[in-house]
């Protein structure tokens, strides 16, 4: 293939139906921006970017390598307009291995911001100044360069069968780890091992990065490639916090009942672990694992079905529509969650005194455990019997008749996803029930790449019983038998969890990158055939290995570690330490996430501690706002929902994801004592910049787990401006949007306060308690030119993100101003004068007008018949 510069003769073989937008030129090539030179990597001409570079590495510009791919005309043409700002790093070892490492050079007393695995599944944020404090499995790295105003990124990448990381090495070294996962694959040379990019703007360099590797790699897409799920718009529930494993169907609709109930109905329902059948090695084959109620009870069971467990197999169609589930006790899921921990507490201290004084009379503490095992079993008999008391008009039976009777009797419910792992259950198959698709029990190797992760339950488990792998030349075929039937009973998408699972279990399938091309590959196909090709959310997937190989099709994704309500480990100071502990996994994940996913933020409960907190994040993160309250009028906090959902369980959605402000990008909000984290995301017409108090907690290095800093939950102030928002990113952003000058207003959620700021203003203040927030909306002021009223709409202020309401607006004339608002509730806009009239849907309204401060506000009915858009007008 012809290098890339050469390769756009021949543009329409690649793109076959995508008219081209941008006319065809000859290129005009660029020296590169990095040269290697007598072991130094420099950057435009002179700067250096990494010292004592080994002798055995080598450097590619990106413009000299050749390529074969689909990508877009846009992003090709965009690509091909950097390409002298990048380009690939190698290296060579005298013997062939199955794990290789090789220093990179070294940097010290460079800040830099980091993003490395600290669980198998997770990733997050770390900050230093040397390649010596970066963390093991680091999934790229961006250094600052302030004497050329520039930035720099060095991403592992996956060449050949070997998939790197980079990880720390003494005296400020950078190291990457290449390794196959198989003993029997072998390499030891590579020529784009890790690629390197520079840029003047940090968002823009894993833009150009990103772009420049899909290109290069033709393995995955970009988000800006894709078409997001109708989730993505909505309000949803997941019943994973609010049941684990005792989901069923009572349970579910009971759940979505009390949120009609309240107001605001889900317009989707995720049906996590617990409706699968599943039993345990040794087990009858034909016979579902029964009473399982807390996460890690499940994790080494496997799949022997692809048809839904007998909770949900007994379901009787019509048993609910009459009765509504009124005879099932809504506190019964999280009673037998209690009495659950209960147990499970006194087992784990049972292990802890055997471990600490061997073996002892504990006959007091046995009886205590039969007895609680006793009880629990016994809370569920009676669960069972209450099920049965369903209406005998019975209309079909299973998953089929529930989530007919499920949309038939709640009108707003759209879609319905179900749970499941990437290899079916946590412990894959149980080879004796899919003996079609050639599975058998796969051993679990850890890479000693992960030695300094956290520590982890599902690990383990999976480690203690290995992974029923199906063989991967009938991935296609796995993905498709469960997902056709899935589609065939009602179930419109899938969360789907442990990914990182094959990475383990490559030993026999040609390497960790092989095995994921065949899962990803049937994953693939059968998400376009099975569910619209975009009705999928990844969970526990953030390495980098999955967004190089599986986001073909899937376009959201997780971008945090799982909503903890309280710390497992426990520190009672951890109901709210960890929740700033997600703000910071989410937000700085979607730097590079967000390049090929849309970024979803994960549930939380309405009821929590930190609630407010954490639906002031996800109002404006940009993804799905869904929630995992617990069953019981009184786990639901309805005044909080309604910030965040408009009745029709639609919401009002940022136009982009939700990034860090430049100058949160090297810093510690976590635990340095003195940093606010600040993010920033689009309206149609504004920006909005969240502000979180997020001290109190972080990584320990030394302990490989996060911790509380109790030091560190204290005040902290910082400062806001409107050019932290930055309005180039904005995707739907005209470019008089992104070069406007003029006076913005700026709404503080909490105070109700207006004020006006420039890009010449003084920034202004903030501080912030522990766990606490703000949220700061900024919009444009217009001013009418024959009357010189300004005016700027602030939407329905009742809602997080208010901005988001405003759906249109339009100057209609000399003197007059048409704003169309979705919602209900308290309308503001500023306007300098008071208006003559004021129509709401054409009719003229009363309103209300403070000269000192301009605020004009009245109240917004909601009208079901425009799908709850009103249509505003002002005339001066």
């Amino acid at each position: 293939m012809a290098p890339l510069h050469e390769s756009l003769s021949s543009i329409n073989d690649v793109i076959e139906s995508k008219p081209l937008f941008v006319p065809i030129t000859k290129p005009i090539l660029q020296p590169n921006s990095f040269n290697l030179s007598e072991g130094s990597l420099c950057a435009k001409d002179s700067t250096p970017i990494l010292f004592d570079v080994p002798q055995n590495v080598t450097f590619t510009p990106f413009s000299s390598h050749s390529i074969s791919t689909d990508a877009p005309l846009p992003i090709l043409l965009r690509v091909q307009a950097n390409a002298h700002k990048g380009g690939f790093l190698g290296f060579t070892k005298e013997s062939p291995s199955d794990r290789l490492t090789n220093s990179l050079g070294r940097f010290e007393d460079r800040e830099f911001l980091s993003l490395f695995r600290f669980k198998m599944w997770w990733s997050t944020a770390w900050i230093g100044k040397s390649g010596s404090d970066l963390q093991a499995e680091t999934q790229w790295v961006m250094l600052k360069i302030p004497e050329i105003d520039s930035y720099v990124a060095i991403i592992p990448t996956i060449e050949g069968a070997f998939r790197a990381s980079l990880t720390p090495g003494e005296k400020g070294n950078v190291l990457i780890c290449a390794e196959s996962g198989s003993t029997k694959v072998k390499e030891s040379s590579f020529k784009s091992i890790a690629y390197i990019h520079i840029c003047d703007n940090p968002y823009n360099l894993m833009k150009e990065a990103f772009s420049a590797l899909r290109v290069h790699m033709n393995t995955f897409k970009l988000l800006e490639e894709k078409k997001l799920p109708k989730i993505v718009d909505k309000f949803g529930w997941c019943t994973w916090d609010a049941c684990y494993l005792t989901v069923d169907p009572a349970t579910i609709w009971t759940g979505v009942k009390e949120f009609e109930d309240g107001g605001v109905c889900p317009k989707f329902v995720i049906i996590d672990d617990g409706w699968q059948s599943i039993n345990f090695d040794g087990d009858e084959l034909d016979k579902d694992a029964e009473n399982l109620v807390l996460g890690g009870e499940q994790m080494t069971a496997r799949l022997t079905s692809f048809k839904e467990c007998k909770k949900f197999r007994n379901y009787k169609g019509g048993s609910f529509i009459t009765s509504d589930a009124s005879h099932i006790n809504p506190l019964k899921p999280k009673m037998l969650i209690y009495k659950a921990t209960e147990r499970i507490q006194a087992i784990i201290l049972r292990r802890k005194l055997v471990k600490e004084s061997g073996e002892q009379d504990l006959t007091e503490l046995d009886e205590k455990i039969k007895i609680l095992s006793e009880e629990l079993n016994a809370m569920f008999d009676e669960v069972e019997k209450e099920e049965s008391l369903g209406s005998d008009d019975v209309s079909g039976s299973g998953m089929a008749a529930f989530t007919k009777d499920l949309r038939l009797r709640f009108k707003s419910l759209d879609d319905i996803y179900v749970w499941h792992a990437l290899c079916g259950a946590w412990n894959g198959v149980r080879p004796e029930t899919m003996m079609d698709l050639k599975a058998k029990v796969a051993p679990f190797e850890l890479s000693p790449s992960l030695g300094a992760t956290m520590a982890d339950l599902a690990v383990d488990k999976v480690v203690e019983a290995g992974i029923g792998l199906v063989h991967p030349s009938k991935a296609h075929e796995f993905y498709d038998s469960m997902h056709s039937y899935l589609a065939s009973v009602g179930v419109t998408g899938a969360k789907i969890d442990v990914f990182q699972t094959l990475e383990s279990l490559a030993e026999e399938h040609g390497g960790r990158v092989e095995l994921a091309k065949a899962y990803y590959d049937g994953l693939t196909e059968s998400m376009i055939k099975n569910f619209n090709g975009t009705d999928v959310i990844a969970s526990m997937q953030q390495c980098n290995e999955f967004f190089f190989l599986a986001t073909k099709q899937i376009s959201i994704g997780r971008v945090g570690d799982d909503f903890w309500w309280q710390d497992p480990y426990g520190d009672p100071q951890g109901v709210y330490w960890l929740q700033g502990v997600h703000m910071i996994h989410c937000s700085y994940n979607s730097i590079w996430m967000g390049q090929m996913i849309q970024p979803d933020w994960d549930m939380f409960q309405s009821d929590h501690v930190c609630a407010e907190y954490h639906a002031a994040s996800r109002a404006i993160c940009g993804g799905p706002v869904y929630l995992s309250d617990h069953l019981g009028k009184a786990s639901h906090n309805f005044d909080l929902i309604k910030k965040l959902a408009f009745f029709d369980g639609t919401i009002p959605r940022c136009v982009h994801y939700a990034l860090p402000t430049r100058d949160s990008l090297f810093k510690n909000p976590l635990f340095d004592k003195e940093s606010i984290l600040k993010i920033f995301n689009f309206n149609k017409f504004g920006g909005v910049i969240g502000t979180f108090n997020c001290q109190g907690a972080g990584w320990s290095p030394e302990e490989h787990r996060f911790k509380g800093y109790k030091e560190c939950y204290t005040t902290v102030s910082g400062t806001v401006h409107v050019s932290d928002i930055e309005w180039d990113q904005n995707p739907e952003a005209a470019g008089s949007q992104v070069t406007y000058t003029g006076d913005y207003l700026v709404y503080k959620q909490q105070s109700e306060e207006i004020l006006f700021m420039n890009s010449k203003s003084e920034a202004m203040k903030i501080t912030l308690e522990p766990s606490a927030f703000d949220l700061l909306s900024f919009v444009p002021v217009t001013e009418l030119v024959s009357s010189g009223v300004r005016f700027a709409p602030l939407g329905l202020i009742n809602m997080f993100n208010c901005v988001g309401t405003v759906q249109d607006m339009k100057v209609t004339g000399d003197n007059s101003i048409r704003v169309d608002v979705k919602g209900e509730g308290r309308f503001m806009a500023y306007s300098s004068s008071a208006p003559v009239k004021c129509y709401l849907n054409d009719k003229e309204a009363e309103f209300k007008w403070e000269e000192e401060t301009g605020k004009l506000s009245f109240f917004v009915p909601w009208v079901e018949e425009s799908g709850g858009i009103s249509h505003l007008s002002f005339t001066f």
